[in-house]
């Protein structure tokens, strides 16, 4: 008798933890998928930003072309985007064409003292900002939910439950260059 009371002390204990871990689970996991909103949120003001600074930039640097068509193309790639993974990757380029974008506004003081020009470079900025720091959150959400999914014992649940492993939002090492603009 004492034996049938261990046992299902053990199994109800079990359940239990599996239960708890699950919860655990589940939760992490959709902070993770808030997280990446958010993200997404700002990545999209940014493309609906850019084509008011280009036609702005359009009229003071007429002969820069190929850099305004850069933007555009890296604008659409983004809102072509149709994983995670690939807003990631195009998030990537549109930064460093924005980079390229804003050095060469440098070489036009006309242009920088536009007030359109500034203000949607401003707006442009305060939404970079805020891209960095929710990426921050984001990726430390993904660690922690990367962590449960990855130890023991909580791997267990996770790959009964078919829990996978997020990617982090990482930025290619070519678009931490600083942007070349020669004239």
């Amino acid at each position: 008798m004492t034996a049938l009371i261990i046992v299902i002390v053990v199994i109800v204990l079990l359940v239990i933890w599996y239960v708890a871990t699950y919860n655990s689970l589940v939760q992490l996991r959709n902070r993770v998928r808030d997280q990446w909103s958010q993200i997404d949120v700002q990545l999209k003001r940014r493309a609906d930003l850019i084509p008011n600074l280009v036609e702005t930039v359009k009229g003071y640097a007429k002969h820069e072309k190929t850099t305004l068509d850069d933007v555009i193309k890296a604008r659409n790639s983004f809102n072509t985007a149709s994983t995670k993974e690939e807003e990631i990757k195009a998030s990537g380029e549109l930064t460093g064409m924005l980079n390229r974008l804003f050095a060469l506004a440098e070489a036009y003081p006309d242009l920088k003292a536009n007030q359109n020009f500034m203000s949607l470079q401003n707006d442009l900025r305060d939404t970079e900002d805020k891209i960095s720091t929710m990426r921050q959150f984001y990726n430390d959400t993904v660690l922690t939910y990367n962590n449960k999914v990855q130890t023991i014992p909580s791997n267990i649940v996770a790959s009964i439950s078919h829990f996978k492993e997020e990617e982090f939002f990482e930025i290619d090492e070519k678009d931490k260059e600083a942007p070349k603009v020669s004239f």
